[in-house]
């Protein structure tokens, strides 16, 4: 399970900005989603990456959480773990 927190289930890429989509289990084996949003610069020859966000990275910011909502929701198990039915 260690491995899977390691790594995102999904990426979402547009331009500098991406949206990770992070698996969560709960002890009985009900999964939910987390979401982090990060923005790509370069700081002389090293890419960084950042989670604030200038005016101008706002609308591909909004788009990559809107695209993360659309995935998590194909996925078909709820967005709470409490919503989870036995």
């Amino acid at each position: 399970m260690a491995q899977e927190k390691d790594k995102p289930v999904h990426r979402i890429r547009l331009g500098r900005i991406v949206a990770a989509i992070w698996p969560n289990r709960t002890r009985d084996g009900r999964v939910w989603f987390n979401v982090t949003i990060m923005r790509s610069y370069k700081d002389g020859d090293q890419w960084n990456d950042t989670s604030t966000f200038g005016r101008d990275d706002l609308p591909m910011v909004a788009k990559a959480a809107d695209m993360a909502y659309a995935w998590i929701w194909g996925q078909e198990v709820p967005a709470d773990p409490d919503e989870a039915t036995e």
